[in-house]
């Protein structure tokens, strides 16, 4: 059974000056990921933008994604939608495809009570076909309660919980919630800024859409702190929250695309137009994000050096 741990990338999703997805560059994102060291790849998240794509696009992502990575690394794309029908749709697919597992997050948009919510992620554990993995974030969605998670973790083939509110506080009540009632999932930030602490108290890893940007930086945290080096993995986790907080600046997920262009990759127009104001402010936040960068290119070098390294 999947129980994920390590650096999953929550991958973006390149455009065309368009608006069509861009294969060649996701391809070139993949092979960049997996030769700087990630341990899987979570294509259709929310930095992925998946709620701008239409079902045929999402098939046609998860099928490259997978067909790219060639099983080197485990392919767990996201399945959420607005209701369990979609959802099971897009699991079944990524199921054919040979993906390892699919991570839901609750509906969007219309409000459901936490027995619904609940009810939901059964029907999509139940005939999806893959190991399901619950997405807790609150910035987009309901929030999932701790008790829903401990019911849903007596469910075998429900194996983790990527946990994007941000919050020590409620990652490690829901993993006391499993912990007590003698479950095992594997728990997951959503939040890079919180990586080192979480792991320092179970957590297994995260999926993060810097883990997409920085590999390298995600990779050395987790790999010091398996060796012990706290003092290495506690700077390196310090090293990366001033570019946090300026990808943030923006409009998201620009900020973050932003960055990722840093590295070598077109990421193609925003899905969502942007007033001159908000022009304005995207240039300001550009320019900061470049500098802040530019140490980590020294550092790590761009996409063209990735089969080097």
């Amino acid at each position: 059974m999947l129980y994920p741990k390590g650096i999953y990338a929550a991958m973006m999703t390149p455009f065309t000056a368009e608006g069509a997805v861009n294969e060649v560059e996701l391809r070139r994102i993949v092979d960049f990921l997996i030769d700087r060291g990630v341990d899987g790849l979570f294509p259709l998240g929310s930095v992925g933008e998946a709620v701008h794509l239409s079902r045929d696009e999402k098939f046609r992502i998860m099928e490259t994604v997978a067909d790219q990575a060639r099983g080197r690394v485990q392919v767990i794309p996201g399945a959420g939608t607005t209701h369990p029908a979609q959802s099971i749709e897009l699991a079944k697919r990524a199921g054919e495809l040979g993906c390892d597992g699919v991570v839901v997050a609750p509906p969007h948009y219309y409000s459901l009570s936490q027995d619904m919510m609940e009810t939901y992620f059964e029907r999509i554990a139940d005939e999806g076909g893959l190991p399901v993995i619950l997405y807790n974030i609150p910035l987009f969605s309901q929030a999932i309660g701790y008790d829903v998670v401990k019911r849903l973790s007596r469910r075998p083939n429900i194996v983790g919980l990527k946990d994007s509110s941000g919050s020590m506080v409620d990652f490690m009540h829901f993993m006391d919630k499993v912990r007590v009632i003698g479950e095992h999932m594997s728990f997951m930030v959503g939040r890079e800024d919180i990586l080192f602490p979480s792991l320092m108290v179970g957590g297994k890893g995260c999926m993060t859409a810097t883990g997409g940007i920085l590999p390298e930086a995600l990779v050395d945290i987790y790999q010091a702190w398996k060796a012990g080096d706290h003092e290495r993995a506690r700077e390196r986790q310090f090293s990366i929250l001033l570019l946090m907080r300026a990808m943030f600046m923006l409009p998201f997920p620009l900020g973050f695309k932003t960055a990722l262009e840093m590295r070598g990759f077109s990421m193609g127009p925003p899905k969502q137009p942007l007033s001159n104001a908000e022009y304005f402010k995207y240039r300001v936040g550009k320019a900061r994000i470049e500098k802040i960068m530019q140490p980590f290119l020294e550092e790590f070098g761009g996409a063209d050096k990735a089969k080097a390294v």
